[in-house]
């Protein structure tokens, strides 16, 4: 269980930081102790991109996680 949740952490932390640079031009979401490299000034228009991005990628895993649970009593009962 504990690789799994490794898998996932990882599995999201992949996930912003392609938003981050996707959207806000932001190379890596890793602090790097200079305020030139940490800080950056990004467009609300920008801001919302990438939040936006942020939320449909959380529907889409909540309703995988709920077809994937929706599934599993199917399944089991077959087996």
């Amino acid at each position: 269980m504990r690789k799994t949740a490794n898998k996932t952490a990882q599995q999201l932390d992949q996930l912003l930081a392609r938003i981050a640079l996707d959207h806000l031009f932001i190379e890596t979401l890793e602090t790097r102790n200079r305020d030139r490299l940490d800080f950056h000034d990004v467009s609300v228009w920008a801001v919302q991109s990438a939040l936006m991005a942020a939320y449909q990628a959380g529907l889409t895993a909540g309703q995988s996680a709920a077809a994937k649970a929706t599934d599993r009593p199917i399944q089991q009962q077959a087996a």
